[in-house]
């Protein structure tokens, strides 16, 4: 097998539900990381990019019919390149740079753009067809998140709890306490703050042109999904299941626009275009589990991962672990038998803070690892998430 390496990538900022990026398209969010990462890359002649391959959870709306085609076009690539667009849930953006890298460890591709998008703000309503002829009764729904056309017997094999449900069940059977969880998303959100504050975003945010009715565009440069908050205004908010739960607005991640790309090379392609290596990508691993936890998967998928390549938690020097919940992470970490702000978890903040627009985060866990291993002169970074329906995802990098 041959190596695939990670070169360079950049995402946008990310944007806050209704926020600055609300107005643009999917398609088009992905196609400008996917021309900046193009124009940073002179040296490579653009027919010369074997694929593009986009995660992307939705693709209800703009974002259909194979988003990774239709941008990068967009973007300004020749039609002879193709395009793929996979679909892992949250996982999406993690799956597409998997996709690149056994590609290239099979020796079948060279240069791959691996990244995924996600417009939230844009998700449209659905309506079904009916089922009989002439009938009056059309079901609608709200794509944003979550199910939609649920299959009867899904439900009754396994039930269709929301994503906060699922949290809850998570907090309740591992006796994970509101206060911990806010403390958690507490930390989260003072990490993010201080990140940016240092500049360590400045190496994957490019700024975005917001078009004006008159005028220049603006430049939307800084994630907004970020709260200077307290544990008091966070213990003030209301629990968004059920009024006994613990799962708040402030605990759990948001509902957020952006995309992401990195560069995903060949030993050969390395050399002969002269590119720079940030990380190797080592392995990667996929495990299921109840869709009613379906927090807990990066649990079963990091032991997966870890058996075979024969590693323990000692090993690692990052952990970038995607917060869609406080009690889904705190499940994971203590699972882990980590302590609950072990350093090396989301050193710059999580999706709590940042936001997690579904398809992108995957990609940003690993732009943001691969870039921390290579200023802070760390070696091994995991990156992993769970996935809607019950899947972990996890990966393995080495700075080089």
């Amino acid at each position: 097998m041959k190596e695939a390496f990670l070169c360079i990538g950049l995402r946008t900022p990310i944007g806050k539900y209704g926020g600055s990026l609300s107005t643009i398209r999917a398609d088009d969010l992905a196609a400008y990381v996917i021309k900046k990462l193009v124009e940073k890359l002179p040296q490579i002649p653009p027919s010369d990019f074997d694929e593009v391959v986009l995660g992307c959870s939705n693709q209800a709306g703009e974002d259909n019919r194979n988003v990774a085609r239709m941008a990068l076009l967009l973007a300004g690539l020749p039609h002879t390149v193709p395009g793929v667009t996979v679909n892992r849930l949250c996982g999406s953006g993690m799956e597409a740079i998997d996709y690149a890298v056994r590609k290239i460890k099979m020796g079948s591709a060279h240069l791959i753009i691996a990244g995924g998008v996600e417009n939230m703000s844009r998700a449209p309503f659905v309506f079904s067809k009916t089922e009989v002829p002439f009938s009056r009764e059309v079901k609608v729904y709200d794509t944003t998140l979550g199910w939609r056309f649920p299959n009867p017997i899904m439900e009754k094999l396994y039930g269709i709890e929301s994503m906060a449900e699922t949290a809850e069940n998570l907090a309740r059977e591992m006796n994970i306490s509101r206060e911990d969880q806010d403390k958690f998303a507490l930390w989260s959100q003072e990490k993010a703050w201080s990140a940016w504050e240092a500049g360590y975003f400045n190496e994957e945010v490019i700024p975005f042109p917001l078009p004006q009715p008159k005028g220049d565009p603006i430049l939307f440069n800084r994630d907004e999904h970020m709260r200077q908050t307290s544990l008091e205004k966070l213990a003030a908010l209301k629990p968004v299941t059920f009024p006994h739960g613990t799962i708040t607005a402030g605990n759990a991640s948001g509902i957020n626009d952006g995309a992401a790309v990195v560069l995903v090379a060949s030993e050969e392609a390395i050399k002969k275009y002269n590119l720079t290596p940030v990380a190797r990508y080592i392995d990667s691993a996929v495990a299921g589990v109840p869709p009613r936890i379906m927090g807990i998967g990066p649990v079963l998928a990091t032991e997966k991962l870890f058996s075979r390549l024969r590693i323990e938690w000692k090993d690692i020097d990052l952990i970038e672990i995607n917060e869609a919940f406080a009690a889904q992470a705190l499940a994971c970490i203590r699972s882990w038998k980590l302590d609950d702000q072990d350093p090396r978890i989301n050193p710059q903040g999580g999706a709590i803070a940042l936001g997690h627009p579904l398809g992108m985060s995957g990609t940003r866990l690993v732009l943001t690892a691969m870039l921390q291993l290579q200023r802070k002169k760390l070696t091994y970074a995991l990156c992993t998430m769970c996935i809607g329906v019950g899947q972990g995802i996890s990966c393995l990098i080495e700075k080089l």
